[in-house]
């Protein structure tokens, strides 16, 4: 396994809409596990494919609290085919938009069908930090960041400070 390197916020690269996988094989699980020890190391709780570069329907996700054992989930192609009404407001943040947070709504449940690590047909419903996770990473696979959510004013504020601290880092 290896440690892929995070896409940040601004670059093009998180804006590409990812392509479905078209077989689950030793490829696609090597970029997976490479995915979840990525995500762990960095830390957070979730990543898709194309915030390593990788445009593919790629999600690596596990929400267990820190003093449990770990609990991945692996989607390929992932498809939420249900949405609750209930609108849920939590502090969202991403690993493309490091040390930056934001207020936003979403569903409280989710219903979503994938493909599991061994290609096999999966469903799950979803709810609490799991199913805003789960819709975060879906908006990755789009091109959609979760500023893209935010107003204009906001959406800008946070990309200039990214985009100063990018600049500050390449004169450094």
């Amino acid at each position: 396994m290896a440690i892929l390197s995070i896409i940040t916020a601004p670059d093009r690269r998180l804006k590409v809409k990812s392509q479905p996988v078209e077989a689950v094989d030793e490829k696609i699980r090597g970029i997976l596990d490479d995915m979840l020890e990525t995500m762990y190391q960095a830390p957070g709780i979730g990543l898709s494919a194309v915030q390593v570069g990788i445009p593919k329907c790629l999600i690596t996700v596990d929400v267990s609290p820190d003093d449990e054992d770990n609990a991945p989930l692996y989607l390929v192609n992932p498809k939420i085919v249900a949405f609750s009404d209930e609108m849920e407001s939590y502090n969202e943040g991403c690993l493309s938009l490091p040390d930056q947070f934001a207020d936003l709504d979403r569903p409280g449940e989710v219903t979503v069908e994938y493909l599991d690590y061994d290609a096999q047909p999966q469903q799950l419903r979803a709810d609490g930090l799991l199913s805003r996770c789960i819709q975060h990473e879906m908006d990755h696979l789009k091109g959609r960041l979760f500023v893209d959510h935010l107003s204009a004013v906001k959406r800008g504020m946070i990309l200039r400070k990214l985009e100063k601290i990018r600049r500050q880092k390449v004169s450094a």
